[in-house]
């Protein structure tokens, strides 16, 4: 017999910490290797953490509800191997140590010696927030009596503009001494914008009051951090995509027999955003403070719309290295995954540029917001069929042709409209100048 840690294991390059949804066992329930133990969220997706041994799950570290770093202990299984090293502090002395929510009581709670007013009752329904909070920061908010509006004018230093612990901390010490928050935002993060003051909203009685998911409010916070961050530019450009409409209606039927996969059109507009980057590489860059980091992978992400109308966007990896046919393979994976949950976090990470297909809605073209920290994002508008004039070889002639607009949102602080409004046109001119007689 032998005791094994379960830790928070690494779910992407860029995730450091995952919120605990929902343990799926309990203790005493006896568990499979690779079977799934909890459900967790991150900043990016949710997904389940499965069992890295075999044997019975003895004890549950972390609650439902809490914040856990990667790599951080949150269960220990016991198994029926000998040879299973054993876990550095026993499952018996990590009970000695104090509940994580115990410690941030008794931390608030000396913080709150010689407070002044703590002991006012304010609004703490942090639910009503468009920011999100970790469950520890809203513990702390609560135990000091930090109303919502107040929680919001606090400055954040964790990814993304998050308030960490050490931020709401070093506020409430400073709030103690007497500090304004003009003031702990200077002192926590120089320059930082305080967030504006909402507009109270009135309701009636046959108004229905809907809480927001964690996804609504994680895309909520980054639509204004993005708005907030980058200064937006639309260009538009509209596309002839005639000769695309003919082949794909000719290709399609074939494509389906032998694939098994649907041919649309997002992999053939998703060749050409990738071919028109190559063309135009600093429009896939990424901002960092004063420098700008050329990226080497063109790596596209498509906002894919979920059942509960959020939207997602996964990435499709070195998209300038696949043909039509792998493309439509990848486009019809992700989608299909995003719809039913079943994303990792790594098919999230990564994009350097963002294709999102407005038209799918019926609309003819839109102004995006940018996924940050990329630069530029595209819409793809509803294909219609339109009067056009043409040139032909005996003079100019009115046909009925398919036509597009193509909305190209870009960062003015790095994206000049030269080459915001250049790289659009050359999308055009590849999907205008599409092979009709190209093999899939």
């Amino acid at each position: 017999m032998a005791l094994v840690e379960l830790v928070m294991p690494k779910m992407g390059e860029s995730i450091m910490e995952a919120t605990i949804l929902h343990w799926l066992k309990k203790p005493g329930d006896k568990i499979e290797q690779d079977e799934s133990v909890l459900e967790v969220a991150t900043d990016k997706v949710d997904t389940e953490v499965p069992s890295t041994h075999a044997g019975i799950l003895k004890e549950i570290l972390a609650k439902e509800g809490e914040v856990v770093k990667v790599g951080k202990p949150i269960a220990v299984i016991t198994t029926d191997a000998d040879d299973v090293k054993a876990p550095a502090a026993p499952a018996a002395e990590s009970r000695k140590a104090e509940p994580v929510k115990q410690e941030i009581k008794e931390t608030v709670a000396v913080a709150a010696q010689g407070s002044n007013g703590a002991n006012g009752v304010h609004v703490t329904d942090y639910k009503s927030s468009g920011r999100f909070y970790s469950p520890l920061v809203k513990n702390i908010a609560k135990e000091e009596n930090i109303p919502v509006a107040e929680l919001e004018t606090i400055a954040g230093s964790g990814s993304e503009g998050r308030v960490t612990k050490k931020d709401i901390l070093n506020y409430v010490q400073h709030r103690k001494l007497g500090a304004t928050v003009q003031q702990v935002q200077h002192h926590v993060s120089v320059g930082s914008t305080a967030a504006p003051q909402r507009v109270p909203v009135s309701i009636s009685g046959g108004d229905e009051i809907i809480e927001m998911d964690r996804m609504r409010k994680m895309i909520a916070e980054r639509m204004v951090d993005s708005k907030r961050i980058s200064p937006h530019v639309t260009s538009f450009v509209e596309a002839d995509v005639t000769n695309i409409v003919f082949w794909r209606n000719k290709v399609k039927n074939e494509f389906q027999k032998r694939e098994g996969d649907a041919l649309t059109f997002t992999p053939i507009f998703i060749e050409a955003v990738a071919l028109a980057i190559k063309d135009f590489p600093m429009i896939n860059v990424q901002v960092d403070g004063d420098r700008i980091i050329k990226k080497k992978d063109i790596n596209i992400g498509m906002a894919v719309a979920l059942p509960t109308g959020n939207l997602i966007v996964p990435v499709i990896r070195n998209a300038d290295q696949y043909n039509i046919g792998g493309l439509a393979k990848i486009v019809n994976d992700l989608a299909k995954r995003a719809r039913e949950n079943k994303l990792k976090p790594d098919d999230l990470a990564g994009g350097t540029f963002t294709v999102s297909n407005v038209g799918s809605f019926g609309n003819v073209m839109g102004t995006p917001i940018i996924m940050q920290p990329q630069v530029a994002i595209l819409a793809l508008g509803a294909v219609q069929k339109k009067p056009a004039v043409i040139e032909t070889p005996y003079g100019d002639a009115i046909a009925i042709r398919h036509k597009m607009f193509l909305s190209h949102s870009y960062d003015h602080r790095v994206v000049d409209g030269a080459l915001g409004g250049s790289l659009v046109r050359r999308v055009a001119d590849y999907l205008e100048k599409f092979d009709v007689n190209r093999s899939i």
